[in-house]
């Protein structure tokens, strides 16, 4: 178990915006079904939501540590102008309003 209770409290404001989304969902399935009844689909989604909400308070309770962010490799890329090979002859250099020769 960490030591640092930072490292494993989830923002409040996340958990509040889940709940209110789950909310959300179970509103509009209750307009599903007062109009579809008890079809399969409906169902589903009923318990999709119910599961939802179960993995919510899971996640609430017993919060997992946050995921470390890769560092990954820096490119340098100069600023110098490039070849115009490698755009080909057909391309615009966008730069500046992609000004054309004699345009």
């Amino acid at each position: 178990m960490p030591t640092d209770l930072s490292e494993v409290r989830m923002s409040t404001t996340e958990m509040q915006e889940l709940h209110r989304t789950i909310g959300h969902l179970r509103h509009c399935l209750t307009s599903l079904r007062s109009r579809y009844g008890d079809a399969a689909a409906v169902r589903r989604l009923v318990n999709d939501v119910d599961r939802l909400d179960i993995d919510a308070q899971d996640l609430a309770a017993s919060p997992p540590r946050e995921a470390s962010r890769p560092v990954g490799e820096r490119i340098p890329i100069p600023d110098t102008p490039y070849d115009e090979i490698f755009r080909g002859v057909d391309c615009d250099d966008e730069g500046l309003g992609g000004l054309h020769g004699s345009r």
